[in-house]
């Protein structure tokens, strides 16, 4: 018969959920394991349920601004010291054999330091089990009266199940039963005293709900990773466990006594699941032979004696449970050949070496080599962990480096949604192993924030449950009526009773012998007693076709009720399968729809991340161009600023200008005018004035040998009113004046003298005097091109600086020029004058001097002769 093949559970390729409850974080528990000897020194400290607490010890003391450190870890729960291995198999390992019952994977492994506990916590001691000999307890107390016969299921060499019938598995096991060494049957197998004690369980512990419609079957296989090889613990090949593989010059030991066992290959199947190709698998029934396998593989497992550990792992242990179930038929008697419905769940239970430093177990040569293969493996597992954390924290999509060891890439499938993963951190408390201690915590910690997806449930058969017990029920109603007297009940056996009775009535035989020839009793007693059989015979037959009769009757009846039934059930099925080819199709309309819907939602999906992906450089693009007109525009705003400033200063700059050079043309124009009226004005008066004597007009030697006292020239007519003077009203009447006057200055004897009342005068400007007045005044003196002496009066207003000090801004310059009558030339001067035209040129040269004293002397001035003044616009600052 063909053998059914069953692929192992794998969970369908589904997208990152976003429902958070579709993923499981892996569960970490700390075991802290109890001091070796009472007056050591420990570091670690069991807060609560769920925390633990390290802290330095005193060699090892960080001090933090002068305050002890001390460091909390929390976890899902901690063990501590006084902890029971029950206890500790119904919290951390329980739920996986429960999974495993159910069809799902499950991995558990402990981690920690060398000397930590944690191949007592996996083994356990005597008359004190482990993890390890407890789950494979529970799951033979749970399948028990569930399993399989040997050889029914058979694994293949590409990690998966094969289903055989009764049959082949009877020829199986004949075939293995034919070996030269058989194997002794489980139940007269004794247990080896070495271990009896360790699963000698008294909770008897099993899973609730067992579907009780299928069968089981459990397969174990022990390997070990050792110097990142896999090595098979339970093939049967001449191996020293001892004897080592290097010598001490690290050579290849040259012994042909000595063949060291192959590695093994990792291999993945179709499913992408990781297995160990070629690995011995032997099926088992029972807890004891399961725990026998076990320990065949232990003896074989690398251990040494180090400086920390007297019995130091030297490799990574994986022992590997493998639970083959199927339903049974709807009859509940065989084993369903339907190769889908067939399920291979897996549970490892890893002890992992511990981590050392080389430094404290002063190992060297292949101690060195085996602890340097520890720590890289170990140092993968947590880049591993780390990778896969920082990818569902952050988004990234990094590469998790499972190849770069054995161990993770044996079990990357956990990780990645293949089952629950646990771990156990075991710990030492002893304060020599601090450090180390403290990289287990952060490691563990970090570990809980990884999250592994939840596996689905099995499909169910869709058989009626409750079979087996009900073929099990009729088995034993058909052997109670065989044991009985047969038959039916009723009729036959009233007509077995009437048969029975005719039977015993029968009249016995008379005897047969002949003594004498004239005996003619005999042979008549002989013929009547078969006369009366042979009616007795025809009775009985008449009554068995009687009977055959009826029966045929029966039959009739009974097959024409059948034809009818099967035609009714016929009809049914016809209807239930045109019912179920409609909803099949449906089924695959509605597939074709989905996977439909599922591409163009992968479309719109990459459409919508490419749309994103734009919107986002149009937006950043958007930002930048934005953030670029507004700068242009904070700029274009500045230079606008600017350039007003610019315009207004320039124009205020101009307006000044025009304003001063008016309002200098209009003093020009005025004076010019007001000269004209004067001149006019005297001729006026010279003309109407009658002659006297002519004036003799001093010479220029003698005025500059001896200064002639000036004065206002008298009117030339003394019946003519004479001009009168307006004195001009001073602009810094009310204001303090600072009049500077140069020592160098000269004394003038002018009528005309500069006079400020309230004024501080100063012979140099200081910044005391100025910060007194409000007005400002320079008496500057030069000679002018006749020769004379031209004082300018230099005026200014005084303001206070931002700096505190003291300003003066010029507004207006005063000029007093003091000039000889006689020093001003003829117009026109003949080389012979006659003395009739002398006259007349002499009379002509007084008045013309007249005239110009007169014009020298602004109209409206109180200053006297020879003083001019030139207003200038006063500029204000911008």
């Amino acid at each position: 018969m063909k053998a059914a093949r069953a692929k192992t559970p794998r969970r369908p390729a589904l997208k990152k959920p976003s429902n958070p409850s579709l993923k499981d974080p892996v569960g970490v528990y700390c075991r802290v394991r109890p001091l070796s000897r009472p007056d050591q020194e420990c570091c670690i400290e069991v807060i609560n349920e769920t925390t633990v607490q390290i802290h330095p010890p005193d060699g090892y003391r960080i001090f933090r601004n002068g305050e002890y450190r001390e460091t909390q870890y929390s976890f899902k729960e901690v063990f501590g010291t006084l902890v029971v291995q029950k206890k500790l198999f119904d919290v951390v390992a329980k739920p996986l054999v429960e999974d495993l019952i159910r069809g799902k994977n499950g991995l558990l492994f402990t981690y920690g330091v060398t000397g930590s506990g944690k191949t007592h916590t996996m083994t356990g001691s005597p008359g004190d089990g482990g993890l390890l000999p407890r789950c494979l307890d529970m799951i033979f107390n749970s399948i028990g009266p569930f399993q399989a016969k040997r050889f029914v299921f058979k694994l293949d060499d590409k990690n998966g199940v094969d289903v055989q019938c009764e049959v082949d598995a009877l020829l199986e096991r004949q075939k293995r039963d034919a070996m030269p060494v058989p194997k002794t049957p489980s139940g007269k197998r004794q247990i080896d005293p070495e271990f009896a004690d360790m699963i000698n369980m008294q909770d008897h512990c099993k899973v609730e709900e067992v579907d009780e419609d299928n069968v089981y079957s459990v397969f174990v296989s022990y390997i070990e990773i050792y110097n990142n090889y896999i090595y098979d613990l339970l093939e049967e090949t001449p191996f020293d466990a001892i004897k080592p593989k290097w010598n001490n010059c690290n050579t290849p030991v040259r012994n042909g006594d000595f063949i060291p066992p192959q590695s093994k290959i990792l291999r993945e199947d179709q499913n992408h699941n990781m297995y160990v190709t070629g690995c011995t698998e032997v099926e088992v029934k029972s807890t004891e032979e399961a725990f026998e396998v076990f320990w065949r593989g232990q003896k074989k497992r690398r251990i040494a004696n180090t400086q920390l550990n007297r019995e130091s792992s030297r490799s990574h242990s994986v022992f590997i449970i493998k639970l083959a179930q199927a339903p049974l038929d709807a009859d509940g008697d065989n084993v369903l050949q339907e190769k889908e419905q067939i399920t291979l769940s897996q549970l490892s239970l890893v002890d992992l070496a511990g981590s050392e430093r080389t430094n404290r177990t002063k190992a060297e040569g292949n101690r060195l080599r085996e602890a340097g293969n520890i720590n890289q493996s170990l140092m993968t597992l947590r880049t591993c962990i780390e990778v896969l954390r920082e990818n569902q924290m952050y988004g990234t999509n990094k590469m998790v480096p499972y190849r770069d060891s054995k161990l993770t890439h044996l079990f990357k499938n956990y990780f990645d949604g293949e089952g629950k993963v646990r771990m156990i951190v075991c710990v030492n408390p002893k304060a020599e192993d601090y450090e180390e201690s403290l990289q287990v915590m952060r490691f563990a910690e970090m570990t809980q924030e990884v999250e592994v997806a939840r596996p689905v449930d099995r499909p169910l058969c869709g058989l009626t449950p409750g079979r087996r017990f009900r073929n099990q029920a009729f088995r034993e109603e058909l052997s109670r009526k065989l044991e009985m007297r047969g038959g039916p009940i009723n009729g036959e056996r009233e007509e077995q009773s009437v048969s029975e009775m005719f039977l015993q009535n029968f009249p016995p035989l008379p005897s047969c012998e002949l003594l004498d020839v004239n005996d003619d009793q005999t042979l008549p007693k002989l013929i009547e007693v078969l006369e009366k059989r042979h009616k007795l015979r025809q009775m009985l037959s008449e009554e068995f076709a009687k009977n055959v009769l009826a029966f045929k009757t029966m039959l009739q009846e009974f097959d024409s009720s059948v034809v009818s039934k099967e035609n009714y059930i016929q009809g049914k099925l016809s209807e239930k399968e045109k019912t179920i080819t409609g909803q099949k199709m449906e089924l695959e309309r509605l597939e074709k729809k989905i996977k439909t819907l599922e591409y163009k939602i992968e479309i719109l999906e990459k459409t919508a991340t490419i749309y994103e992906e734009d919107k986002r450089n149009l937006q950043q693009e958007l930002e930048s161009k934005s953030q670029k007109l507004q700068r242009q525009a904070s700029d274009k705003r500045r230079l606008e600023a600017r350039l007003q400033g610019m315009v207004a200063e320039t124009t205020m700059k101009w307006e000044k200008e025009c304003e001063r050079r008016v309002a200098a043309k209009q003093l020009e124009m005025q004076n010019k005018l007001w000269v004209k009226d004067e001149k006019l004005k005297q001729l006026k008066a010279i003309v109407t004035e009658p002659k006297n004597e002519k004036p003799e007009r001093p010479s220029r030697e003698r005025d500059r040998e001896k200064p002639v006292q000036r004065s206002v020239s008298p009117s030339p007519v003394p019946n003519a009113p004479p001009v009168r003077l307006r004195h001009r009203r001073s602009r810094s009447a009310g204001e303090r004046w600072v009049d500077h006057k140069p020592p160098s200055n000269l004394p003038t004897e002018t009528v005309m003298q500069p006079h400020v009342p309230h004024a501080i005068t100063v012979a140099a400007a200081s910044e005391k005097a100025l910060a007194k007045c409000d007005k400002y005044m320079l008496t500057h003196q030069e000679l002018a091109s006749d020769g004379e002496i031209e004082t300018k009066l230099i005026k200014g207003d005084v303001f206070k600086t931002r700096g505190g000090g003291q300003a003066v801004q010029f507004t207006e310059i005063e000029t007093l020029k003091q000039e000889s009558p006689t020093g001003r030339k003829r117009r026109s001067s003949p080389s012979n004058p006659d003395p009739a035209e002398d006259a007349a040129e002499s009379e002509w040269t007084d008045v013309e001097t007249r005239c110009s004293v007169a014009v020298e002397m602004r109209a409206g001035s109180a200053l006297g002769p020879g003083y001019q003044h030139h207003a200038q616009p006063k500029r204000r600052k911008p």
